[in-house]
Order: structure tokens, then sequence, then C-alpha cells
């Protein structure tokens, strides 16, 4: 029995050209009708898709890949996890040593490093209205000089950044994704194709927070029915008692779900996993 939806936004709920399907949009009213915890997984922080959290009215959101967990009903925050000074100004000497583009994010604020670029650029065109956006040219002096709360950071290019991966990983204080965004993947918001590192700190990421909310829920790993398609999924879907992959996701994530949906996001490939294990 699924006492707990766990699901990924982008690329899942909504497609590459922030479009919902109103497949998608009925499955979640019905979802919402039932005594199942939805809860929202994504990368993105709260502030930045809090109306849209309102808009489906989920019950949690785990957001920053596992940085915050927010119980939405009430916008209590049930657990967050900020990097370290430390270990930002070591990703920026990374990423200004390798000649990267490097960008940050507090609760309400996005802080970039020179022009905005890459995700920030995208997140700006998507979220400028519930966000803030801040350039600077230094942003080891700014972090000195404001000592800001910062829940991820964001290194961003157009070559392969797994050395850079590796660098980072040299820290043992963070944890590094790698995500590609080239060919069928490219960013469509931006019209551009490159590759970021979302950087947390280590042993945060969306499955090891959704654990932590089961355990503050009483749930177990059986009752969990986790939908994705991104590299940032893989855990979740994996060690979920249901664990879905929307068809078109990446091939990563594919090989660990125990389903695959045959519609694609944009075809509601989120309300038929639904309708097909949940019964309303």
């Amino acid at each position: 029995m699924i006492k707990l939806l766990a699901s990924d936004i982008d690329g899942t709920i909504i497609d590459k050209d922030n479009q919902i399907s109103p497949y998608n949009i009925e499955a979640i009213k019905k979802l919402n009708n039932t005594n199942i915890n939805f809860t929202l997984c994504t990368g993105k922080t709260y502030f930045m898709i809090k109306n849209f959290c309102k808009q489906i009215n989920a019950g949690y959101g785990i957001f920053g890949n596992g940085t915050q967990i927010v119980d939405l009903k009430t916008g209590k925050e049930i657990i967050r996890n900020d990097l370290k000074s430390e270990d930002i100004n070591f990703c920026i000497d990374v990423a200004n040593k390798n000649n990267l583009y490097i960008h940050i994010y507090t609760d309400n604020k996005i802080i970039s490093q020179g022009n905005l670029k890459y995700m920030a650029y995208r997140n700006y065109k998507l979220y400028k209205e519930n966000m803030e956006f801040e350039i600077v040219e230094d942003l080891k002096e700014y972090i000195r000089l404001n000592n800001p709360s910062v829940l991820k950071l964001i290194i961003s290019g157009e070559n392969d950044l797994k050395n850079i991966k590796q660098e980072i990983l040299q820290n043992k204080n963070l944890s590094v994704m790698q995500i590609k965004k080239y060919n069928q993947y490219k960013d469509k918001i931006i019209n551009k194709e490159y590759e970021y590192l979302d950087v947390i700190p280590q042993s945060i990421n969306k499955y090891n927070s959704l654990k932590q909310l089961c355990n503050y829920l009483n749930i177990s790993n059986d009752e969990i029915m986790a939908i994705g398609d991104n590299i940032n999924d893989i855990d979740m879907i994996e060690h979920a008692g249901i664990g879905v992959a929307i068809g078109g996701s990446y091939d990563e994530v594919i090989k660990k779900a125990s389903y695959i949906t045959k519609n694609s996001v944009k075809d509601g490939g989120f309300a038929e996993a639904v309708y097909k294990f949940i019964k309303f």
C-alpha cells in the first residue's frame, strides 16, 4: 500500500517547455483527495517554486536535492543542510582556476559570479518573480562580507566536467552530481547545450532526505512510490517500493526503475504511473 508518493518536477511533472500536461494536472487533483503524502523532490530551492507548490497542493517538499525538507501545509522547515563557507570557497577556487561559471543559492536569492548564464539564466527566465538575482564580480569576497546561508552551488561549462567533479570530491565535505544537457536533453528554455555540477553537503541527496521524511512520518520504504527522470532521481527510484522512470528519462534512470512509463512527460507519463499503481 502506497503511503507516500515522491515525485521529481522538471521532466517528470513539467515538460521541457515548462508546461504541465492536463493528464498530470488531473492525476494530481485525484491524488490530493487521498491520504497519500504527495511529496515533491527537486533540485530547486523552496522559494523558487513556492507558488507552484501551492498550485498543486503538495503536502511535503524536498528541495535543493535534499538540503531542505519543508511541510508545505504549514511552511515549517523540517530539516536544513547548508554548505559551509570554507567549502564554498574551495569550489569557487576550483571554478576560477578552470575558468568555469559558478553561482550559489540562498533561500530567496541566486548570486552569480559574472553575468547570468546556463542554469542561472534559465532560472532567471523562469523564476525572476520569485527570486532575487544578484551579479557580483568576486563571489569569495561576497561570501566574506555577507556570510550568506547557502543551500547549494552550481558550476557550469560547455566541456566535460568529469575531472572537475573528481577534483571537488577531494573535499570530503561535499557531494557532487554531474548533469549533461546535450542532444535530446538540451535546455530548451535558454536554447543552450551545457553541463553542470550540482554541489551540496556530503551524504545529502534526494533519497537520504526522503528517508528522513519517511522516518518523521513513520513510513517504510515499501510504502514509497518514487517517480523521476534525471540522474539525481536514481537513488530514490532504486530504493523505493515502486520506482518509476518517465518515458524518455536518462538511460541510467531507466535501468534502475521497476516501471517505465510508455508516455513521456509531455503526454502525461506521471499520470500514467499514478493510475497504474494507485486505486481511486
